[in-house]
């Protein structure tokens, strides 16, 4: 069989914080991270503590070139950068993108930011690699490579994030995450980046009934990524971004509850690939 074109990989599908033990073996506790093959190139979406895995695998594929992109940077989303070993090779060309903080802070100020005393031992000028980082705004239409086009969008999440839509030889993935809904109203920016998608990875640290307690901490629940692909006539729902409180089985029960309401909706777990 010919290996697919655009395939998708969970490398970490937790948010806030990475979690262990017997009760998130099969779900996966590392924090956001996934990777887009579109054809022979390679597209990272957050750095959360799954990128360290990613990475070692990048570097078992002898793969030397990579793209990165950043829904925004709180501590879920960027805990792996220091530990990427692909930039700690001189054969490698990375290009970090970032847009969440368009006209406050470049993508090398943010990612300096991190990386600095007293917060960590060194700085992002150890890297080896030929880093090029790389600035936009929301709603920029991104093409890094021919044939692979990124639609942008802004999201309503504390200090901002950038939704993200992925489009190669006519299929489409879609990377939205943290965003938080407002109960009876579809959130256009999002419809508009998901229309008729092949795969939403949508934001569902809750579940409807604990939206309320939660109220402005800027993530949403299965329920409304079920409202959006329905409207949006999205082919697939992937529930991300587990609270790090929920288990293998409540994420089991969710799972349920989900496709019973959406056919195409599944939990993510780490590890898993899909292919478009």
């Amino acid at each position: 069989m010919a290996k697919p074109d655009f395939t998708v990989k969970f490398w970490g599908a937790r948010g806030s914080i990475p979690v262990s033990g017997p009760d998130f073996a099969r779900y996966g506790g590392d924090s956001s991270c996934v990777e887009m093959r579109c054809g022979e190139h390679l597209l990272m979406f957050d750095a959360g503590s799954g990128l360290k895995r990613a990475g070692i695998e990048i570097e078992e594929k002898g793969l030397k070139r990579l793209d990165m992109f950043f829904s925004h940077c709180h501590w879920d989303h960027i805990f792996g950068i220091p530990f990427f070993m692909p930039f700690y090779r001189g054969s490698m060309k990375i290009r970090i993108w970032s847009g969440h903080l368009a006209g406050v802070m470049t993508t090398h100020e943010m990612i300096s930011g991190i990386m600095k005393a007293p917060y960590f031992p060194i700085a992002p000028e150890i890297f080896i690699a030929d880093v090029d980082y790389r600035d936009f705004k929301p709603g920029d239409v991104l093409t890094p490579h021919d044939g692979v086009t990124l639609r942008t969008g802004s999201l309503n999440h504390p200090n901002g994030a950038v939704g993200y839509r992925v489009e190669f030889q006519g299929k489409c993935a879609c990377y939205i995450t943290d965003t938080e809904h407002v109960p009876g109203k579809l959130d256009q920016n999002v419809l508009k980046l998901i229309d008729h998608a092949d795969l939403v990875i949508y934001d569902a640290a809750f579940v409807e009934k604990e939206m309320q307690r939660y109220r402005g901490f800027g993530h949403s629940s299965w329920e409304e990524g079920v409202r959006l692909c329905r409207a949006a006539k999205a082919r697939k729902l992937a529930i991300f971004h587990h609270s790090p409180l929920r288990t293998d089985s409540e994420l089991d029960a969710i799972g349920k509850d989900a496709q019973a309401a959406f056919s195409g909706a599944f939990v993510a777990r780490q590890g898993q690939v899909i292919e478009l």
